[in-house]
């Protein structure tokens, strides 16, 4: 059990060390280039902002696992669900250039995360208000990546 906590902690750190790679070229080079809304954060903001949220998404779904509530198998394949679109977006939108797909997919993103907290907070209140931030960050991406599909279109 220990173990698969442990993984489970590391999981989403070892998935956004992965999708960085999607991302590092792109950053220097298109993105770079390319315009952004006002209100777009300086790029050194996004490396510490999703370390921390990995680590809290980690802490949660090893809230959620360590139960034995019967809701606890449906609330991990959610969670599973959205880590796989988390990554994905990475890719889609840095790898491929393609922010208006990218858009369309962090809604789906935003959509599963929502239905992840609803889930954790039947099993665990903690895990469920561990995931806030999260949304919330993702809510503000999504904004972020309308503007950046409309201001390069």
């Amino acid at each position: 059990m220990k173990i698969k906590l442990i993984v489970l902690f590391i999981l989403p750190l070892l998935l956004g060390s992965l999708s960085s790679l999607f991302t590092v070229e792109a950053i220097t080079s298109w993105y770079n280039y390319s315009n952004k809304p006002w209100f777009n954060p300086p790029n050194w903001i996004f490396g510490p902002v999703w370390t921390f949220l990995y680590l809290l998404m980690g802490l949660a779904s090893c809230l959620v696992f360590k139960t034995e509530h019967s809701l606890k198998g449906k609330a991990m394949i959610l969670y599973f669900i959205q880590l796989g679109l988390n990554f994905l977006w990475s890719f889609i939108f840095f790898y491929l250039r393609e922010p208006g797909w990218a858009f369309v997919e962090i809604i789906l993103l935003w959509v599963f995360i929502n239905s992840t907290i609803i889930y954790f907070s039947k099993i665990s209140r903690l895990a469920a208000y561990v995931m806030l931030p999260y949304v919330i960050w993702v809510s503000f991406a999504a904004i972020l990546n309308y503007y950046h599909y409309i201001l390069n279109a």
